[in-house]
């Protein structure tokens, strides 16, 4: 059956049918998907990319021509129409194909004003731990050999007595991240028993993960005590009975609170567990191996402070404050370690050799705490100082505003940026953004925003800033490659 448009005039009520056009005449004038793909125009893309994705891209682009002439598109019944329209499908397909192998993972620039951001792949990993991933990556090696034996190892030798010398530990063991690590440790130690941990540490970390939830898939039994803001020693004292696993410390290294509060030394309690028999897990989530005061940053409790004071087992991150990339480390007791190692989960949790090559480099730059502001980029991005970012804004202040046109106003302004993925919730770092306002357009402020922060994110080098009182800010203290960052600006805007 004849697919029929009619034209029609209303007349006292009546339909007049005037003229008939019939829709298939515009759909018999798409073109084969054979004949665009035996197109010479596409035979590169297909040499590069394989008949099979082309032949997918030339199919999605005319099903979408199809439904839109169906739906009676004007723009689309004249593009068919047109001289150059085959030419048209190859550019299309040609697009098509080309969004669909590149990269999903692009490098953007970060300046958002959080320096350790978890949605833009956190921090920046040292020049030493990207050509050792890279070395990993290019074919086999020593993972779990031996080379002096000349049999099987185990890939915790590659980090293990790096983090023992660096920590004070006995003995260390990596998996993918720091909830990777908490759930084995617990699941080790804790197995349908129960943890006792104050209410006011029951934290949430990055996308809606609770330490409840955690506790639960490790298959333990949460045992709370004291109140949100109030726990004392003799709490944990009387929530230990003979069903209790360990007793359990976590840093609030995401929030704070304040006023009235109390909690207990890690150094009491555990005594605590030493009296009971019991061990004693702190996890520092955002940990550092490193006193950060010495690189005039607040202070943060560190790896080795846990240590001392005479925690069991504890648990960090290898990325967020230590610099490195994403993992889990857990340290403390040779006895308590190899417990974990030994559960069937440390297997699911483990880390490749990628990530092994990359942590490993890194760990060695904290055995010269001296020079490792300058060495490893979180730090070098969190001490930089207020006036280097200021004189940077100076910089690019006229070459920003003259690659951008009049349509916005470019200025300089200061703002505070933040470290980032849970770690010193509250403390701020001067710095200075460039802060770009549209100028008021027919489509309203905010439209003409918005417009200009997409337009920045579709740079060949996205642009990630924040938008704040009508106008787009980027914090320069993480920009490093400024020239870069301007040739794009005037390159595409």
């Amino acid at each position: 059956m004849v697919e029929l448009t009619a034209l029609c005039r209303v007349r006292s009520g009546v339909c007049l049918v005037i003229g008939i056009v019939p829709v298939n005449q515009k759909l018999r004038s798409l073109p084969s998907v054979d004949r665009v793909l035996n197109a010479p125009e596409l035979s590169g893309l297909i040499g590069q990319y394989g008949a099979q994705a082309c032949k997918i891209a030339a199919q999605a682009e005319l099903a979408q021509l199809r439904e839109a002439l169906q739906g009676g598109d004007a723009d689309t019944e004249a593009l068919v129409s047109a001289a150059d329209f085959p030419e048209a499908i190859y550019a299309a397909v040609r697009r098509r194909v080309a969004a669909e192998f590149s990269a999903s993972l692009k490098p953007v620039f970060n300046l958002s004003g959080t320096v350790v951001h978890t949605n833009l792949g956190r921090s920046a990993l040292p020049e030493e731990a990207v050509h050792a991933m890279a070395m990993a990556a290019d074919g086999a090696c020593n993972l779990e050999y031996d080379l002096e034996a000349g049999h099987r190892g185990d890939r915790d030798h590659h980090l293990e007595a790096t983090l023992c010398e660096l920590t004070g530990a006995e003995a260390a063991t990596v998996v993918n991240n720091n909830a990777a690590a908490v759930l084995l440790v617990l699941n080790t130690l804790a197995a349908g028993r129960e943890v006792v941990i104050s209410r006011g540490e029951l934290v949430e970390i990055g996308g809606s993960f609770r330490m409840p939830e955690i506790m639960q898939s490790a298959n333990c039994i949460l045992r709370e005590i004291g109140t949100t803001n109030r726990t004392h020693l003799r709490d944990y004292r009387g929530a230990i009975n003979d069903k209790t696993a360990l007793l359990m410390k976590v840093h609030t290294s995401n929030y704070e609170v304040r006023g009235f509060t109390n909690s207990v030394a890690g150094r009491d309690l555990s005594e605590l567990a030493r009296e009971n028999g019991l061990p004693f897990v702190h996890d520092l989530g955002s940990g550092t191996l490193v006193d950060l005061v010495r690189y005039g940053l607040p202070h943060e409790p560190t790896v080795n402070e846990a240590l001392a004071e005479g925690v069991d087992l504890v648990t960090f991150s290898g990325d967020k404050l230590l610099g490195g990339p994403q993992a889990g480390i857990i340290v403390g007791e040779r006895e308590l370690v190899d417990r974990v190692r030994r559960n069937p989960l440390k297997r699911a949790l483990r880390v490749d050799k990628i990530t092994i090559a990359a942590l490993r480099e890194v760990l060695n730059l904290y055995k010269d705490p001296q020079r490792l502001p300058s060495r490893l980029p979180l730090l070098a991005d969190l001490t930089r100082s207020a006036a280097e970012i200021l004189a940077l804004g100076e910089r690019l202040l006229k070459p920003v505003s003259e690659a951008l046109g009049p349509a916005v106003e470019v200025a300089l302004r200061e703002c505070k940026s933040q470290i980032g993925s849970g770690a010193l919730p509250l403390e701020r770092l001067e710095s200075t953004a460039l802060q770009i306002t549209p100028i008021a357009s027919s489509g309203g402020k905010d439209a003409a925003l918005q417009q200009l922060a997409g337009r920045m994110r579709e740079l060949p080098r996205p642009v990630i800033g924040r938008i704040r009182d009508g106008s787009l800010l980027f914090d320069l203290r993480c920009l490093r490659d400024e020239e870069r960052f301007l040739a794009q600006l005037r390159e595409a805007m």
